[in-house]
């Protein structure tokens, strides 16, 4: 048997799959890798935080020494984990992966989809690109023993570098009843045919993010969402660009004020917590013999003032008897980053009543789209979908001369039934015309890094890494 390390290998995408066990749809993670080969890793396995290290209830599809592609457990305790993780017999998960041939068609097609279609598929003589599944008969050794190739399987490699989990599963039961596709849309019906510019909508499933943990540090934050192009939109609109687009790029600054008071004791604990005690107070000892010395007339002022104000309770004593004010240093300082908003407004007028069916589809599209969703139980409710913007030039290409837009929440939607000031309608009922305001934000800031290293137009406006 050829050699499953997976661990060098460089993958195409990864998403997640639902394969049929007994009766159960399982969820995993599939990866498929460059070469054609994959591995599925049950969901609850794929967040070390909860698994641990190393494989546990993987399988994978690899080439063996004959050219032929086989699916098989990745260890030895990959049946039994799975079974007894989600309460099957080892019986019914080898059933299910080599006797039953939907599982591995699932698989399969999973597999090739990501792989980048039939066509990538076929050239590396990968199943599944004749819709029929592999079936390989039954598993290559027993449960409880080691595989070939595989020795010392059992026991879970050690960790090393970045550990990258996904968000930690909650058992959140599956969501009520509710659309899982939302078809492709245009106005005007004729859009996709012409060579006119034009914005794109892609309705996206929200991705939350992961955390990620750093081996060496033991450092935790958060991982990188999975990126859009990664993802397969559950819908689509095209209209066409109006006039008004815009973008506002900004970051969070504000005032901040420290006199030389708040400065010495800020000194004085900094320089405690990072070099010692004995080092702070040191600084608080030349700063108490600096203020005793001799002429030094200001900060006998600031010590009489402070004292005097202490005792007092009154204010600006400094102010009234030598007309002046300690010293804030003021200074504005950066606080974070700050999300972009984008707003559009168009005005939709049917040319027929195909046409007006058309725009009431799209009005549907991002109506339902940025609703929550709630679980069968109700105990949960999920975040809405979300979109990816982008401005295409001519037909398909991305315009290279508008700014890119990162993934969008949809956080309002308005619709004016009547924009031309009165009430008209087709024969059957749609309006004659509808104007939809849209304000997007994005999930995540625009940092330096998102423009890469070029300077030059266009690069400069797009977030490439270069």
């Amino acid at each position: 048997m050829a050699d499953l390390d997976f661990s060098n290998k460089q993958f195409v995408k990864q998403s997640q799959l639902g394969i049929p066990i007994g009766d159960k749809i399982v969820l995993g993670q599939l990866t498929s890798y460059k070469d054609g080969t994959a591995k599925w890793t049950y969901a609850k396995d794929t967040n070390p935080l909860i698994a641990g290290p190393g494989d546990r209830s993987t399988f994978t599809l690899f080439k063996d020494d004959k050219g032929k592609f086989n699916w098989t457990p990745t260890t030895s305790t990959s049946v039994s984990n799975l079974a007894t993780r989600e309460g099957f017999t080892a019986e019914q998960v080898t059933d299910s992966l080599y006797k039953t041939p939907q599982t591995q068609t699932v698989l399969n097609g999973g597999n090739v989809t990501q792989l980048g279609g039939i066509n990538e598929a076929k050239k590396l003589g990968v199943p599944g690109t004749t819709g029929k599944a592999t079936v390989t008969g039954p598993l290559p050794s027993t449960v409880s023993g080691n595989f070939a190739g595989q020795p010392g399987a059992t026991q879970a490699a050690a960790s090393t570098g970045d550990v990258t989990s996904a968000p930690v599963n909650l058992n959140i039961e599956g969501l009520g009843k509710s659309r899982t596709s939302f078809g492709t849309h245009r106005y005007p019906l004729d859009l996709n045919s012409s060579s006119q510019d034009k914005i794109k909508f892609d309705m996206l499933e929200y991705s939350p993010r992961g955390f990620e943990q750093d081996s060496k540090t033991n450092l935790a934050q958060f991982a990188e969402r999975k990126s859009t192009g990664s993802r397969t939109p559950l819908g689509t609109v095209y209209l066409p660009i109006t006039s008004g687009i815009s973008e506002a790029n900004s970051c969070v600054w504000g005032e901040d004020r420290m006199d030389p008071g708040q400065a010495l004791l800020a000194n004085v604990a900094l320089t405690s917590i990072q070099q010692g005690l004995d080092q702070g107070f040191g600084v608080a000892a030349n700063a108490a013999e600096a203020a005793a010395g001799a002429g030094n007339k200001d900060v006998k002022a600031l010590a009489a003032s402070f004292f005097a104000q202490a005792a007092s309770g009154a204010g600006g004593i400094l102010a009234r008897t030598q007309g002046a004010v300690i010293n804030p240093n003021l200074e504005l300082l950066f606080n974070g980053p700050a999300l972009r908003p984008f707003s559009f407004t168009f005005k939709m007028s049917a040319r027929s009543d195909t046409e007006a069916k058309e725009i009431i589809k799209i009005i549907r599209f991002f109506k339902q789209g940025m609703s929550p969703q709630k679980s069968k139980s109700n105990l949960f409710i999920k975040a809405p979908h979300t979109f990816k913007i982008s401005y295409i030039r001519g037909k398909t290409d991305p315009h290279p001369f508008i700014g890119e837009i990162k993934e969008c929440a949809l956080q309002s939607f308005n619709v004016n039934y009547t924009p031309e000031g009165q009430y008209a309608t087709f024969y059957d009922g749609p309006m004659i015309s509808y104007e939809i305001q849209m304000q997007f934000t994005e999930l995540e800031p625009v940092f330096n890094e998102d423009y890469g290293k070029s300077g030059s137009l266009p690069a400069d406006l797009l977030f490439k890494k270069s």
